[in-house]
């Protein structure tokens, strides 16, 4: 069975004033919930296979073929140093657009579109295994801590275990 939701920009205005909520999609990977702006979301579809490269990051899942786009597929799992994930029917992968770039992110299942005050959004800690700052912002929703996530670094970096293996080599 094929899962796919489409988000399109015309029924997720990102032309809000500062004051105004922030839209963003939640998602869960193990027991932590992620979120990102909606506008970055292109789709959500159903697990599929992915063709590993050789020689790529240990977050890059592998690539698929999405409607004629060969698209990057990124582990949020392995990202955050939780080791590869074992993907099922039940995951998902999230289809965003991200520095002119559009890539999938490998995710346990998507849980909301949620509106969060501008000014419900706290700092990330500085930690040292977030260096590089995966985590842009901080979320409490009733009583989960929603990590914000900053998608570029992720895609860019590769998240904990790259930052974990440069450090060790230096």
């Amino acid at each position: 069975m094929t899962m796919s939701l489409q988000l399109g920009e015309k029924h997720f205005s990102s032309a809000q004033p500062e004051s105004a909520a922030r839209r963003i999609v939640t998602f869960k990977v193990g027991d932590r919930t992620f979120g990102i702006d909606v506008g970055m979301v292109r789709e959500i579809k159903g697990w599929q296979a992915t063709t590993p490269l050789p020689h790529a990051a240990p977050h890059v899942r592998g690539v698929l073929n999405l409607r004629g786009v060969i698209l990057a597929v990124y582990d949020l799992r392995t990202a955050i140093g939780l080791g590869a994930t074992e993907a099922t029917a039940t995951h998902v992968i999230v289809v965003v657009d991200v520095e002119d770039k559009t890539a999938g992110l490998l995710v346990d299942s998507v849980s909301d579109i949620v509106d969060v005050p501008v000014s419900a959004v706290r700092p990330a800690p500085d930690l040292e295994r977030d260096e590089h700052g995966l985590i842009e912002g901080l979320v409490l929703l009733d009583t989960d801590i929603v990590a914000l996530l900053d998608l570029a670094a992720v895609i860019r970096d590769g998240g904990a275990e790259a930052q974990i293996k440069t450090s060790r080599a230096a």
